[in-house]
């Protein structure tokens, strides 16, 4: 445990990171220092909000709006928040002055206990953590989702125990700034281009992956997916144990799907442990993936096989996930607005098995659209486009060959959802599958999930 009493920290932004790290730091003695950049909203409303959502008597010093340099004087240590960008001018400027720079996983993890199982990747993070903790929940007494998932890791770090295990979903942004972070059990699902903006580069944004193992050793065990060109070439240089699992080949050892089964292999001689389609209430590859990895992940962490059989069969998917919502009037409505990028949103279009009128746009991550497109592979009967890159996609639609008359842009996202219903036909898939983070229209993806099931069950039957 660091020892940060009586010590200034700064705390750099103010989400549900922000404040859990600030109530740690103060829980043990520290003297938070809190900072949120954002010029454009009232001050004193901005330290009433932060005041009020810390939800106790507070000593924390808050500024707000342009960095001042003055409040780096007597600081060691600062704690970011996953969207501060580790680049940006001010933490450049930190560094610079000789603090040290960690995140809000790294502070949980100095005063957490217990194993730690992370897990990352491009896409299906959410899904597998999920399994893997209600795994985990069954199994043993003490277990603790958290991370990206939504739990703040400090807010349970001090409930804790040597027998505790902890779950962590765990992003690109978070992974920059671990140091001492050591997962007995690591994941990396798969590596996709995504977070340009700010990582770069693929070089940069695989690298922070493959930091989840950083302070791993041949004790510990690392999960990676087989039929990922970046994962499969870590394996060579991973310092854990490796098990991979594969979807498309027979692996001598580890994990792999052939016809229905997923199978369990060891120096070539084979089990199988359940069939996809009656053991299993998830739909698309990429959720047989999920349920390998999840699969990887447990065995690794001492579950028996028997019990992470017995929870994939009662697992159900996880919102916003290929949700299935509602059928309406024939039509099949799934929520897939947890498909921030061109890799999630086609293993979306893969599971669908009908005529599919698809919701894409949003906010433009620097990303490319050619993947995504070219998968519509005759599915995709319409294309409603909305937000910033609805032209950008459009364009690479009609470049890729889709059908230019059926590209339809709304402006807003109750027209987009009356258009599909419009368009779709007894016997189709309405789909939000975006391609595309939120941001510019929504707060983030939970929330234009939630208004997408709230308007399909609002529909008539």
């Amino acid at each position: 445990m660091v020892n940060v009493r009586d010590k200034k920290v700064i705390v750099v932004g103010t989400g549900k990171s922000g404040i859990g790290s600030t109530v740690l730091l103060e829980k043990n003695g520290a003297l938070p220092v809190i900072y949120d950049g954002n010029e454009k909203t009232d001050t004193e409303a901005v330290k009433a909000s932060i005041r009020e959502r810390l939800g106790r008597e507070t000593a924390a010093v808050i500024y707000t709006g342009a960095f001042p340099e003055e409040i780096t004087d007597g600081i060691e240590l600062a704690v970011l928040s996953p969207g501060v960008p580790v680049d940006a001018d001010f933490v450049v400027y930190m560094k610079e002055q000789g603090i040290h720079i960690w995140g809000e996983i790294e502070l949980a993890y100095h005063f957490a206990k217990g194993r730690v199982l992370a897990i990352t990747g491009t896409n299906g993070k959410t899904t597998t953590t999920s399994l893997v903790g209600q795994i985990m929940q069954e199994y043993y007494d003490s277990v603790y989702i958290v991370g990206n998932i939504g739990n703040p890791y400090t807010d349970v770090a001090p409930l804790m125990s040597g027998d505790t295990v902890s779950v962590a979903e765990i992003s690109s942004f978070q992974l920059e700034t671990i140091e001492d972070f050591h997962p007995q059990v690591s994941a990396i699902l798969n590596i996709t281009p995504d977070h340009l903006n700010r990582h770069h580069t693929m070089e940069n944004y695989a690298a922070a992956k493959e930091a989840v193992t950083m302070n791993q050793t041949k004790d510990d065990f690392c999960i990676l997916n087989y039929e990922n060109s970046y994962t499969r070439a870590f394996g060579d240089r991973c310092p854990a144990k490796v098990v991979y699992f594969s979807s498309m080949q027979r692996l001598q050892d580890g994990l792999y799907y052939e016809g229905d089964e997923i199978c369990l292999a060891a120096g070539g001689v084979s089990q199988r442990l359940l069939n996809v389609k009656t053991d299993m209430n998830l739909v698309g590859v990429c959720n047989i993936e999920n349920v390998m990895a999840a699969i990887g992940i447990s065995m690794s962490a001492g579950v028996p096989m028997e019990n992470i059989l017995a929870t994939i069969r009662r697992f159900v998917a996880v919102e916003h996930r290929i949700e299935y919502v509602a059928t309406r009037r024939g039509v099949m409505y799934y929520n897939d607005s947890k498909a921030t990028n061109t890799d999630a949103a086609i293993q979306g279009i893969k599971a669908m098995d009908r005529p599919t009128v698809l919701i894409g746009g949003g906010y433009d991550k620097g990303s490319a659209y050619d993947d995504w497109i070219q998968c519509f592979d005759g599915k995709v009967k319409k294309l409603v486009l909305i937000g910033q890159t609805r032209e950008k996609i459009a364009e690479c639609a009609v470049r890729c060959g889709y059908p230019e008359k059926d590209i339809l842009f709304e402006d807003t996202f109750e027209a987009a959802l009356d258009a599909c219903v419009r368009e779709a036909q007894a016997g189709d898939a309405v789909l939000l599958s975006p391609a595309c983070a939120s941001w510019g229209m929504f707060p983030d993806y939970e929330v234009r999930g939630r208004r997408f099931k709230d308007y399909v069950n609002k529909l008539e039957e």
